[in-house]
């Protein structure tokens, strides 16, 4: 049994390589179809991996509460000057820490664009007012210096800590801890940087480098004060915002949807508009997985249509050999040879081509996320299930593709078949 399926191996690959130009060009589609598959894949995979990395940040415990200006409250008189006050309150921190078991921390801080100065070097940034136990909650982490302390934070010190990329856009030729830099007409000495990280939940820029610096929350409300004034083409206006947001973390993570409804709830209550928006990373998460396997699904449907079309070349290639090799399959019947040997030495013929097409897909679809991932930076990732999966749709598809033509060439008569020229 061996020297036969040894034989009839031996005996494909002779009838491939007589046809070696129709082969190739049969096999590409299967070559195009698995490569499709394992880069579109990989690229999806790695998109989505990058998307819940950075919802991942917020913390999956986490509940983000942010002021949003109200649309009523968007239009501006530019003939006179009035004071618009929404967003979160410091008794909204207090109420959700009091009042809701389940919230064990709570993060509130403030946001203003400001100028940050130094040496005659100025740079717009975001000085965020935070509480010490800030990197806990946001999973930021220092990289030089240290972070905000308690007694800082009761003396309304003037101290702050710089972001990566504020540290290196302002200070370029020297080490920025222990200098002092003027923002808003207060000066503040550089106790830490943060480590270079993706978005965090309170910056409120949008791109990859927000220039953000950290300051005590009483600071910022000593120094700042709740009201924002600003003045622009001859217009004033005053907006009363007392916190950006307020980070709550929930105990255990079983309780997070259940908090973030009580949550909305609560601010309902003593919130005469929606001055506020509640951010639930777990339920973004969750919604990113499941546009995740939406995706998979939809690329994976795309790149099995290339796959389709290879197998049907295959059956076209397999069709019209059984044509050209009727004498051949005659003598083979004549010679004692049954149906079911040739059905499997076509079949055979068919894996082959399948299978080789499936290696060569294997090779140039691994490939492909690696270049994208050397050369235009975005992230891929390339799972055993993948190249499993494509590997073995190919070696499918052969098996499917090439049933028929088996068939039609064991079905022959044999005496027919001599007779054919």
């Amino acid at each position: 049994m061996a020297a036969f399926g040894k034989r009839i191996f031996i005996l494909g690959l002779i009838n491939i390589w007589r046809h070696r130009l129709r082969s190739t060009l049969t096999i590409l589609g299967i070559v195009f179809g698995v490569c499709s598959v394992i880069a579109m894949l990989a690229i999806g995979e790695g998109a989505s991996y990058e998307a819940q990395e950075q919802i991942r940040k917020l913390g999956s415990q986490n509940i983000i509460i942010k002021s949003v200006k109200p649309p009523s409250k968007e239009t501006v008189n530019v003939e006179t000057s009035f004071l618009r006050e929404y967003g979160l309150t410091y008794k909204d921190a207090e109420r959700i820490r009091d009042t809701i078991p389940a919230v064990e921390v709570i993060v509130p801080s403030r946001n203003i664009r400001a100028n940050v100065v130094y040496r005659g070097k100025m740079l717009d940034a975001n000085a965020i007012g935070v509480v010490p136990w800030y990197p806990e909650i946001s999973s930021q982490k220092v990289s030089a210096g240290r972070f905000i302390n308690a007694s800082e934070m009761e003396d309304h010190k003037n101290v702050c800590v710089i972001s990566d990329d504020l540290a290196k856009r302002l200070f370029t030729h020297q080490a920025p801890l222990g200098e002092v830099i003027q923002v808003k007409g207060d000066y503040y000495k550089v106790i830490g940087i943060l480590q270079k990280s993706g978005a965090t939940a309170t910056s409120q820029t949008e791109g990859p480098a927000p220039l953000n610096l950290y300051i005590p929350l009483t600071a910022a409300k000593s120094r700042f004060g709740d009201v924002i004034m600003t003045r622009s083409s001859g217009t004033f206006s005053a907006e009363k915002v007392e916190l950006h947001e307020i980070i709550a973390k929930v105990k255990e993570l079983g309780q997070v949807m259940m908090t973030s409804e009580v949550i909305r709830d609560t601010l309902k209550r003593f919130h005469k508009e929606m001055d506020y928006e509640v951010i639930v990373p777990l339920e973004l998460l969750r919604q990113a997985e499941r546009t995740k396997r939406i995706f998979n699904i939809v690329l994976g449907s795309i790149a099995a249509i290339s796959l389709l079309v290879g197998g049907i070349g295959i059956m076209n290639i397999m069709l019209a050999s059984v044509t050209e090799r009727t004498r051949e399959i005659g003598i083979r019947r004549a010679l004692g040879a049954k149906r079911r040997d040739i059905i499997i030495q076509f079949l055979t013929e068919t894996v082959l081509l399948s299978g080789s097409g499936g290696v060569i897909g294997l090779a140039i679809g691994v490939l492909i996320p690696y270049l994208i991932t050397r050369f235009a930076e975005m992230e891929t990732i390339i799972r055993a299930w993948s190249l499993m999966g494509a590997f073995g749709i190919s070696l499918l598809i052969g098996i499917v593709f090439g049933m028929y033509p088996a068939y039609r060439a064991a079905i022959m008569d044999p005496i027919t078949a001599l007779r054919h020229e």
